[in-house]
């Protein structure tokens, strides 16, 4: 049985990854020519460790189910990135970026990680701007920053509202100059489908061809998995529709701890489900919140009319508006941190002051900003600031250069002009906290797998920070991973070339094989898509943003029932070495299915509340989450023995050394 070891080096926390790096392993340049490295998931995290792996000398094979890793995840990410240079002269560092981190992931993340985590992340930036991206800049020419939730600080880099995409596009350069040179074999449209173990260690992966379902073996030294979070689990959710957990649930089930797989995210700002035939939800940056007040009406009755289409919101004046968020949290306001945020929007709509046609939004409005930025620009301009037309038209475009793109987004989707009315938005799911459990050098525990950005668990606790899913990909990637990987393949330099030909992949893609034809050879008479879209209304309503122990024991029930009726009555049209869509999403759905019911074990068995995992009946008389140090401080680590109900809870116990553990306050 495999156990826990964090790995976490001696000494004071500022030294821990300096020591680490002055100590490990390395590999000479002669021989990592002889060393191959399979990089599963090609989106931040994946292509920025694929690109320096290669760089490096390594011999990389990178795998994506995307025709191209340009259509990675990653590319949607709106709001920034963080990172402490103290640019702004308001009172970051390294310190304050730890500190914030860990506070707002509720005092459940490990220490030394998001340390290295602060202390690499000014390399980021450096490293992004060499590669030609084109983060915004002040009229001086020097980055430009701004704030995102639960910081007082500006440490947040941006390109305008296309972050993620910008990020990308550098990895997926330097990416592309080492596919040239014949270091990164690149696999598209290529799914994971197993992990193959020799002798107990990662050597290899069974994948399947999604263009003609032929099923390939693919050998290497060590396998690194960046293949994403799982938050498609709930069906409807803000991440692309082809994001799964497969390749993290395969491993799991070969091995590697999952940890915390409660810890999932709920973005407050994402625009309103419309309607049963949606897919997808689609997000608006957080980074709209600087700006953006966010309000419900007073009175009910507003409220209902509104809904009803008898008011505008702006109609409404403002002291028939409740801006609930700075009347609650006064030293945060709209920028209290996610978790916080989200419950709130839920508060006020269950209790009956929501807007839109379901009663299940608030308001975002940018009214205020536009007339502060318009009166700035019209005193500059030397223009009279008490014209309102002028300064409106003058703050528009302030905003514009902003989130101009968001606005036009937001105005294609629901039909309404941003600029004029404020938006609309409810919360949503969004990132997940847990993954795959890993030690401070990002290995699993299967000897030789590792797990880098949001596929891992490490570094945000129990809810994270805006502009962090940017910095902790490409810090693994860029930073991490190509130091510690080196560590342990030093033992494999005269290894040799991995053979594909050997009983354990044999083994396992008959086992691949077999699963497949399960599938497609049952006679059902349910589509997949039936079955994702119930078990996603069973995780939103009993595990969504407010959990019981009622709830969460009766889906698990609903869940194991929900199971047997899939591989009963599920239906898979075509055949298995075709082009086969339905086939690939219900391997994936599978995997959801399982992964299901030990999200609700997990939350079943953490009777706390902390950041986005908030059981009912852990709350303060003010509705706050209540956490419980004394018997949760801890990483639940589940090992698989079989099904879901059988997991194994391993505990690993948090240390706090360097910050003080109290109640979040963000009033």
């Amino acid at each position: 049985m495999a156990q826990l070891n964090s790995k976490i080096p001696k000494g004071s926390i500022s030294e821990k990854w300096t020591n680490h790096k002055n100590n490990i392993r390395l590999v000479s340049p002669a021989n990592k020519r002889q060393i191959d490295v399979i990089v599963v998931g090609t989106g931040l995290a994946g292509g920025s460790a694929a690109a320096t792996l290669a760089e490096l000398g390594y011999n990389v094979k990178a795998f994506c189910f995307q025709d191209s890793p340009r259509r990675a995840h990653s590319i949607a990410a709106q709001g920034g990135i963080n990172a402490a240079k103290n640019y702004q002269g308001d009172g970051d560092s390294v310190y304050r970026l730890f500190y914030d981190t860990v506070k707002g992931g509720d005092y459940r993340s490990r220490e030394a990680n998001v340390y290295r985590l602060a202390e690499v992340s000014a390399n980021i930036i450096d490293q992004c701007v060499a590669q030609g991206v084109p983060f915004a800049r002040d009229y001086g020419g020097l980055l430009d920053n701004r704030s995102f939730g639960g910081v007082l600080v500006s440490r947040t880099f941006y390109a305008k509202g296309q972050t993620g995409q910008q990020l990308l596009l550098g990895a997926y350069s330097a990416m592309n100059r080492q596919i040239a040179r014949g270091k990164i074999k690149m696999f598209n449209r290529h799914e994971m489908m197993d992990i193959v173990k020799v002798n107990g260690k990662a050597r290899g992966i069974i994948t399947r061809n999604l263009i003609n379902g032929k099923i390939e073996r693919h050998s290497a030294h060590a396998v690194v998995i960046a293949s994403g979070g799982y938050g498609n689990l709930f069906y409807l959710s803000t991440n692309a529709m082809g994001s799964n957990v497969s390749a993290s649930w395969k491993i799991h089930k070969k091995g590697a701890f999952f940890a915390n797989p409660c810890f999932t995210q709920i973005h407050p700002t994402c625009i309103p489900v419309s309607g049963d035939h949606q897919s997808k939800l689609t997000l608006m940056s957080e980074s709209l919140r600087n700006d953006g007040r966010i309000w419900v009406p007073k009175s009910k009755k507003d409220a209902n009319d509104i809904r009803e289409g008898r008011l505008k919101p702006t109609d409404l004046s403002e002291d028939k508006r409740d801006y609930y968020l700075e009347r609650r949290y006064p030293a945060f306001g709209n920028l209290v941190p996610r978790d916080v945020a989200s419950r709130a929007a839920k508060e006020r709509c269950d209790a009956g002051y929501g807007v839109n046609k379901t009663g299940e939004a608030v308001y975002l409005d940018f009214a205020s900003a536009i007339i502060r930025y318009g009166k700035e620009k019209a005193h500059l301009k030397g223009l009279d600031e008490n014209n309102i037309n002028i300064v409106k038209e003058l703050g528009k475009e302030v905003i514009k250069s902003k989130y101009g793109n968001l606005f036009q987004m937001y105005e294609k989707i629901v039909d309404q002009n941003p600029y004029e009315t404020p938006m609309m938005i409810y919360p949503a799911v969004h990132y997940t906290m847990g993954g795959v459990w890993v030690d401070y050098n990002l290995m699993t525990t299967i000897p030789g797998c590792f797990a880098i950005g949001e596929a891992n668990f490490s570094d945000h606790g129990a809810n994270r920070l805006g502009a962090s899913a940017l910095m902790q990909g490409l810090a693994d990637g860029y930073f991490v991973l190509p130091y510690t990987i080196g560590d342990y393949l030093a033992d494999d330099i005269r290894t040799g070339p991995i053979s594909t030909k050997s009983q354990e992949f044999d083994e396992a893609e008959k086992i691949v094989k077999e699963k497949i034809k399960v599938l497609i050879s049952n006679k059902g008479s349910k589509s997949v898509d039936y079955f994702h879209k119930k078990l996603g209304k069973i995780i939103w309503n009993k595990c969504g943003m407010s959990r019981n122990e009622k709830g969460l024991k009766d889906a698990i029930k609903e869940i194991q029932s929900l199971r047997k009726d899939f591989y009963k009555n599920i239906s898979v049209p075509g055949t298995a070495d075709s082009f086969n869509e339905p086939l690939a999403k219900a391997t994936r759905v599978a995997d959801f299915l399982e992964l299901g019911e030990l999200f609700a074990k997990d939350a079943l068995e953490r009777t706390e509340s902390c950041g986005g995992h908030f059981r009912e009946e852990s709350q303060s008389k003010e509705g706050e989450a209540l956490r419980d140090d004394k018997n949760f401080t801890f990483v639940s680590a589940w090992e698989n023995n079989g099904e879901p109900s059988n997991s194994i809870l391993h505990k690993e116990i948090l240390s706090y050394e360097n910050i003080e553990l109290k109640t979040r306050s963000y009033k």
